[in-house]
């Protein structure tokens, strides 16, 4: 064998695997979709899903045609939900502001709770 025909089987081999690769990822991009999707009752599901099991190629490729618009606007409602929820979390878990942290000090100063020492150290923490 020469040294070209070498590099030209290396080369048809790694387009090979990338077109492989770019093809489990559409279809498992697909399946994600698919369960994704709460307008489709689960008899829609399960044909789509049994298309893709036996004409896989076709089948994805009228996926994307016919439903790839809807694909990136349930994508992005997922994201902004993820996004929404990991904020709510971070505000549920992060502390309190500076101004809130020196009025519930002053609500235990004002009950009695804690000496006037104890509050301006709070205060000065909160303000730090």
């Amino acid at each position: 064998m020469s040294f070209w025909s070498t590099i030209w089987d290396a080369i048809w081999w790694f387009l090979t695997i990338f077109v492989f690769v770019a093809y489990l990822m559409a279809l498992f991009s697909i399946i994600t979709d698919l369960f994704r999707d709460s307008k489709l009752n689960g008899w829609v599901k399960a044909i789509w899903l049994l298309f893709l099991i036996f004409l896989p190629f076709l089948t994805a490729l009228a996926y994307l045609i016919f439903r790839g618009k809807g694909m990136g606007e349930r994508a992005a409602e997922q994201a902004r939900q993820a996004k929404a929820a990991s904020d709510d979390y971070v505000r549920s878990v992060a502390g309190s502001s500076p101004a809130e942290d020196i009025a519930k000090a002053k609500q235990l100063l004002d009950a009695g709770t804690i000496t006037p020492e104890e509050f301006a150290q709070l205060k000065a923490k909160a303000l730090a």
